[in-house]
């Protein structure tokens, strides 16, 4: 079955919980392996000080047992350590006297106003507490999952900083591989070093001015097989699912596919990738094909093409700023300077590792789509089954070519 997934929990409750259904049983998991994702994602220069509270570990709750997925729902817990200092704010019962540390100023660019008034509350901390990006901690989780499942199967999903505070950065070409252990290794997980001082330098500059910034990550998937998704219907489009999972990234406001934006001010011949064929005895995850280049980012038609998936996002600046922008006292009705409490002054480098894990919960999702199978080796057997089949498809092509039809006559058109 496909993947589903829902998470529960506020920024400054008891914890956050997230349950995932429709992974294979007999996928080897440990908590370590989600801890490492949990731990890349509260990484970065700029971040604030919540970081240094949280110590994110995640603990098993449902559908593990002997380090191995049992095919049933798998729950997963990652506690708030802050909870401590916000139990009698967050407290699930009591009455008014809860109801310290009230929101009354919203946030412009946040969901404080549109949330309060949505859902006819007073108090818009019962709309930011779920609003928070923290919520992402839970679909890191089930993202590492995904990844966990999609590693046993030859893929490798990384990201990399492109863009942060208007500073552009230059990637090496090949990209690394693996990608991640070399973007890690920077503090704004950049692959270009000149940049990289720039960006820090940008950042202090905007902690100082009580400033936020934004900016661009590219993840990229290579080891994919060709076929995955289909360009039959609209909502089976891989692109389309693809987009739909990264723009839900909170502050997401763009996203791109290979070259994006870009293809649309080049001519088709600047655009399009050549197709040839690989060298007889080649048949692999592509059946038996390369490109030329890569500008479609890995996708035709909705389905995966065998070149690496290669998709960017955008993030706006954060909306919560040390130097407020105006706002209006909802309790009074008068003009005020919107709320703040603490912030990160970049999160940037943060959402590039929560965009593979949406990237990899998609993919995790369309592979089990395409092959099926209740256990892990089933899974690899249709997969196994596919590719075998992909590669003597095109060897018996290549021994019965289909032949050309005879050119039409002049002047025999309509005849």
């Amino acid at each position: 079955m496909p993947i589903r997934f829902t998470t529960a929990g506020e920024s400054h409750g008891k914890g956050l919980l997230a349950i995932v259904e429709g992974l294979p049983a007999g996928l080897r998991v440990d908590a370590a392996w989600v801890n490492h994702e949990l731990a890349r994602r509260m990484q970065g220069y700029g971040r604030g000080a919540r970081m240094k509270i949280e110590q994110d570990q995640v603990e098993w709750l449902a559908g593990i047992r002997a380090g191995e997925t049992l095919g049933s729902p798998v729950a997963m817990l990652i506690p708030n350590r802050d909870w401590a200092n916000w139990e009698d704010v967050m407290a699930p019962e009591g009455a008014g006297e809860i109801r310290r540390r009230r929101v009354t100023r919203p946030r412009p660019g946040h969901a404080d106003l549109v949330g309060v008034l949505k859902y006819d509350r007073l108090d818009a901390r019962d709309i930011l507490e779920r609003a928070s990006a923290r919520e992402t901690a839970a679909r890191v989780a089930v993202g590492a999952l995904g990844k966990r499942l999609l590693d046993e199967l030859g893929v490798e999903i990384g990201s990399h900083v492109v863009s942060l505070g208007g500073i552009s950065c230059r990637a090496p070409e090949p990209l690394p591989r693996p990608l991640n252990p070399a973007s890690d290794r920077s503090p704004v997980r950049t692959l270009d070093s000149e940049a990289e001082a720039l960006i820090l330098a940008r950042i202090d500059e905007a902690k100082r001015a009580g400033d936020t910034l934004g900016g661009e990550i590219e993840v990229v998937a290579r080891g994919l097989v060709l076929g995955l998704g289909s360009h039959v219907s609209w909502d089976r489009k891989l692109d389309g699912r693809l987009a739909g999972m990264l723009m839900s990234i909170p502050a997401e406001k763009g996203g791109e596919i290979g070259l994006g934006f870009e293809a649309a001010r080049r001519a088709g011949s600047a655009v399009h990738d050549p197709i040839a064929a690989d060298a007889p005895g080649s048949l692999d995850a592509r059946g038996g094909f390369r490109r030329g280049s890569n500008n479609a980012g890995g996708l035709e038609g909705g389905m995966t093409t065998g070149e690496p998936l290669v998709v960017r996002v955008a993030m706006k600046p954060i909306s919560t700023l040390m130097t407020p922008l105006p706002t209006v006292d909802l309790s009074s009705g008068e003009s005020a300077q919107a709320q703040s409490e603490r912030s990160d002054v970049s999160a940037v480098p943060a959402m590039g590792v929560i965009a593979e894990a949406l990237v990899a919960i998609v993919l995790a999702d369309a592979v089990l789509e395409k092959f099926g199978g209740d256990s892990l080796a089933e899974l690899r057997r249709n997969l196994e089954h596919y590719l075998t089949a992909l590669g003597r498809r095109w060897a018996e092509m290549r021994v019965h070519p289909t032949p050309h039809p005879a050119p039409t006559p002049a002047g025999a058109e309509g005849a």
